[in-house]
């Protein structure tokens, strides 16, 4: 039997909250097991209940949903966050793929595509809304890479950029993890990009991954 996704949300706003959580429990692999209305009351509710799944807003008191998620990678770093947010600023956007979040989704979504960031997240993928995507597109068309990259390395790229390991790289194209770390340093180097944050903009930028 497939393991429902645990699932934390955090806001500010009761009635959102109670709107996200009244919606997501119509799916049957989702579970709401709690919510938060700050990023402090979000961690101290995570080491308790132990989610899969963050869905947190960005601006709210006491601890925002971006240091919020700094602090989540650092104390709880298995945990996948999704951000959600009226803001679609491709600075402010950046800003929380640099601090790990997997995910960024503008409020203005339909539920269904709400659902389905959340299915690709907690699947290990990065999800970007279209407006979201579309800031960081144009941040990331601004630069120009050195180097074209080899049909090899763009297909290790697209796999890193959806949030695989080395060696989940290694076994879906079939090379071995030495080679695939390899190809990992010549991409870095290529791009002159030396973070995930970095290669994810690029790959979106590329349409490597939607």
């Amino acid at each position: 039997m497939t393991k429902n996704i645990r699932v934390l949300l955090v806001d500010d706003h009761i009635l959102v909250l109670d709107g996200l959580q009244a919606r997501l429990e119509l799916e049957g692999n989702i579970d709401i097991i709690a919510t938060a209305s700050n990023g402090l009351e979000a961690l101290e509710k995570a080491k308790q209940t132990q989610p899969d799944l963050i869905l947190m807003d960005v601006s709210m008191p006491v601890l925002n949903g971006l240091e919020a998620t700094k602090r989540f990678k650092v104390e709880q770093p298995n945990v996948k966050i999704l951000m959600l947010s009226m803001h679609n600023d491709k600075e402010y956007i950046l800003s929380l793929v640099q601090s790990g979040a997997n995910g960024y989704v503008l409020k203005d979504v339909s539920s269904e595509e709400l659902v389905q960031a959340i299915n690709t997240v907690y699947q290990g993928g990065t999800y970007f809304s279209s407006g979201a995507s579309d800031s960081l597109f144009s941040l990331a068309s601004s630069s120009t890479p050195c180097e074209e990259l080899t049909k090899r390395e763009t297909a290790v790229l697209k796999e890193l950029a959806i949030g695989l390991s080395n060696k989940e790289i290694a076994q879906a194209l079939n090379i071995s993890v030495r080679t695939v770390e390899t190809h990992r340093q010549n991409i870095k180097n290529k791009l002159d990009i030396h973070t995930s944050a970095g290669l994810i903009k690029y790959a979106l930028a590329q349409h490597l991954i939607d």
